[in-house]
């Protein structure tokens, strides 16, 4: 078999033999360097497992992939680490002070940027393209697509695709009830949102929260939206009169390590092509556990 898309290819192995010599047969046309490089970072498969070892053996009936989407596994991004690549989206978590997307203000160091950098170290016309957002001071998992028409699937469909959107955040005071808040947000000159519980007064907002632990000074929360309006849950906390720690812009009083007490926890969704459920998690920075030990 050998089953070529794009830049990907397949081949059943006929007979036992070693990695590195079965790829310089089935792709004379690839220098040695080449074939190297692309075992290096991850891109051959073997019966869907990736490896990078050059003698690793191959018996009758394998299948062998080149993946030039597999992410690069000693790729390093700084603030980023990919959690999934395919041909489609690429999905990262994200650390706390990286924009997702160039704002008027700051155009160079972003997510956005930094991918497409490193997707056109695979292929120059490779791409990715903004499927939501995370504030700057966010850190956790978000997703990007890496062809127009995955973009559009997923942007005008986004509420059916998408099954779950998980926060923790940890806010100022003490919190005892989990529960869900409700307004209309609206955002003024200054990019600053507003809330108000009067109805169609603005875009409308649910948030659930659900309380994991709670101290004299602070409650870490669990939070999943029903929406995705900006700066949402930073401006419901608020609104609760438990603002996020460091969150000076919507009422934090304390910034004990000089960030935002916000992290996207989970992403799960069903993949734009393949229809394949899908789940994401970005372990939760050790400074959110650190007020409860």
């Amino acid at each position: 078999m050998n089953r070529r898309n794009g830049r990907d290819a397949a081949w059943e192995v006929h007979e036992a033999t070693e990695l590195l010599k079965f790829l310089f047969e089935v792709m004379p046309e690839r220098s040695k360097k080449t074939v190297k490089t692309m075992l290096g970072r991850g891109h051959v498969f073997i019966n869907n497992e990736s490896t990078s070892q050059f003698n690793a053996p191959l018996a009758q009936g394998d299948i062998v992939e080149i993946r030039t989407s597999a992410p690069n596994k000693k790729a390093k991004i700084k603030g980023i680490e990919i959690l999934h690549e395919d041909t489609d989206v690429i999905v990262v978590n994200k650390e706390a002070g990286l924009l997702s997307i160039a704002s008027e203000k700051d155009n160079e160091n972003t997510a956005f940027r930094l991918l497409s950098d490193y997707v056109k170290r695979a292929h120059p016309q490779n791409r990715i393209y903004v499927v939501h957002r995370l504030d700057r001071e966010t850190s956790g998992v978000m997703m990007y697509a890496k062809n127009k028409k995955a973009q559009q699937v997923l942007q005008h469909n986004w509420k059916q695709l998408v099954s779950e959107r998980t926060y923790i955040a940890l806010v100022e005071g003490r919190m005892t009830e989990d529960g869900t808040i409700t307004t209309w947000l609206t955002e003024d000159k200054t990019l600053t949102m507003h809330s108000s519980k009067t109805p169609n007064n603005g875009k409308k907002a649910v948030t659930h929260y659900k309380v994991l632990n709670t101290n004299r000074t602070q409650t870490l929360l669990k939070v999943n939206l029903e929406t995705g309006r900006k700066n949402q849950i930073r401006i419901h906390m608020k609104e609760l009169g438990h603002p996020i720690v460091g969150d000076k812009k919507y009422g934090a009083v304390t910034n004990p390590f000089r960030r935002i007490g916000l992290h996207a926890n989970v992403l799960a969704f069903t993949h734009p092509t393949t229809n394949k459920a899908m789940r994401f998690e970005a372990e939760l920075p050790k400074v959110f556990k650190m007020s409860f030990k």
